[in-house]
């Protein structure tokens, strides 16, 4: 990565030959992007240190390419620039990210002082947690003691240091990127790069450049050669994750270097030989995607050579505790609330739920109370109502056939006072008599006021 490379994006193609000169005399190299995809591909080529995302209107829209950077955790500064802003969008600008907000009619000395100043000593410090994380793979954890997790962990230690391909399935937010990390840091290429693609996130024509590279002149706008994600990832562990959703054509391409362990850049004529260990990752079913011809038989067959499955958190409620814990100290840590903690009612509904989006679900929830609780104990108010209403009484009653109508009455009664709370009150209200008659039947039928 250039420290000194400025990716410039702008639909509008507002740069203007004088604030290019400005950058240059202080060796500053500025690209122009006016697409969101091609943007997408510079940033990921990791040239740049710095983004300028220029709007004509700042509002309520998603900065997507801010988005983007923190989604793939690129080492990637973003000031965001607008000719006219809401207050509260260049506000929330800042807080999902951005180092700086410039709210100008032209692009300017202002913009340009915000550029220099970024891309000093002090802009290195700016740079994102996730961006300094990034290359420090040791403090991968995988988290668990249950004997699912154990299996898991079993697994990983057997196929580390081997060189084939392994296949990790399981629901979203399992923490499937966890455990192909986890197998890169055990192997004997940990010192060499992890690289990850998401492969849902890009179409058929980028995904391909983005894995092969391409030759200079290879399509319009190649104008340097460009090193794709097997050539960054060689000698060491390249990640495809959600690998089922890769086009089947692409897919092909990609079992050919698994076989043979070369390819060709897009608009390329020479083999490019490479060792990289490939671990996929999908959460599709997997018979149902090799019915449906979404997974190439052949290239699963490749992949599955060894397959690890990684169980959802509601099949493993033992170690929700242990997760709550580490993310828990983790987010006080980062919002600086040392002595937050979480009451006994909290813990107890978080292990008692079933956490449809597995550990990612379990992780934000934490980070949300931490961020919004302003006490220090985080109490059942705090948490969302999904999780303190998951196991109320139904509001449906169901009375088997042939019970007598008295049994069926009391089985009305009963379970309608369950479901208020005992509030007999309340109860007399839904159940649409008085409350002494209700005091009456239960007396007839239970012996007791």
């Amino acid at each position: 990565m250039g420290k000194n490379n400025v990716l410039f994006f702008s639909q509008n193609g507002s740069i203007t030959s004088e604030f290019r000169k400005q950058l240059e005399v202080h060796g500053i190299e500025l690209n122009e992007v006016r697409s969101f995809d091609e943007a997408q591909r510079e940033l990921l080529s990791g040239k740049y240190r710095l983004l300028v995302d220029r709007k004509d209107t700042l509002n309520d829209e998603p900065l997507r390419l801010l988005e983007f950077i923190r989604k793939h955790k690129l080492p990637v500064l973003v000031i965001v620039s607008a000719n006219r802003s809401k207050i509260d969008a260049a506000v929330r600008a800042i807080k999902v990210g951005a180092v700086d907000f410039v709210g100008s009619k032209d692009i300017d000395q202002q913009l340009a002082e915000s550029i220099l100043e970024n891309l000093s000593s002090k802009g290195e410090q700016a740079l994102p947690k996730e961006a300094h994380d990034v290359p420090q793979e040791g403090d991968v954890v995988l988290i668990g003691q249950s004997p699912a997790m154990e299996e898991v962990r079993s697994a990983i230690d057997l196929v580390a240091n081997s060189k084939t391909a392994v296949l990790i399935t399981g629901e979203s937010g399992t923490g499937k990127e966890v455990v192909a990390r986890s197998i890169h840091r055990l192997s004997d290429r940990a010192d060499k790069p992890f690289i990850a693609i998401n492969c849902a996130a890009f179409p058929k024509d980028v995904i391909e450049n983005e894995l092969f590279g391409h030759e200079k002149g290879a399509f319009t706008g190649a104008l340097v050669k460009k090193a794709g994600c097997f050539e960054m990832a060689n000698e060491g562990t390249l990640f495809f994750d959600e690998i089922a959703e890769m086009n089947p054509d692409t897919q092909a391409k990609l079992l050919r270097v698994l076989e043979h362990h070369s390819f060709r850049r897009l608009g390329g004529k020479e083999e490019v030989h490479v060792d990289v260990r490939m671990v996929g990752a999908t959460n599709k079913k997997i018979a149902s995607a090799l019915k449906s011809g979404e997974f190439r038989q052949d290239l699963y067959y490749r992949f599955s050579v060894i397959e690890i499955f990684l169980p959802p958190l509601r099949e493993r409620k033992e170690d929700i505790p242990l997760l709550t814990k580490h993310f828990f100290a983790e987010f006080r840590q980062q919002y600086n609330k040392p002595n937050q903690r979480l009451s006994d009612g909290v813990v107890e509904l978080l292990a008692d739920f079933d956490w449809p989006g597995n550990v990612r679900e379990l992780r934000n929830v934490l980070e949300r109370l931490v961020v919004i609780c302003p006490d220090e104990e985080i109490k059942q108010e705090h948490l969302p109502p999904r999780l303190v209403h998951h196991k109320e009484p139904s509001q449906h009653i169901k009375i088997p056939i042939g019970v007598s109508r008295d049994a069926a009455e009391k089985m009305i009664i009963e379970q309608t006072l369950a479901y208020v709370g005992n509030n007999k009150s309340r109860a007399a209200k839904v159940l649409g008599i008085s409350r002494k008659t209700l005091h009456n039947k239960l007396h007839h039928y239970n012996g007791h006021t």
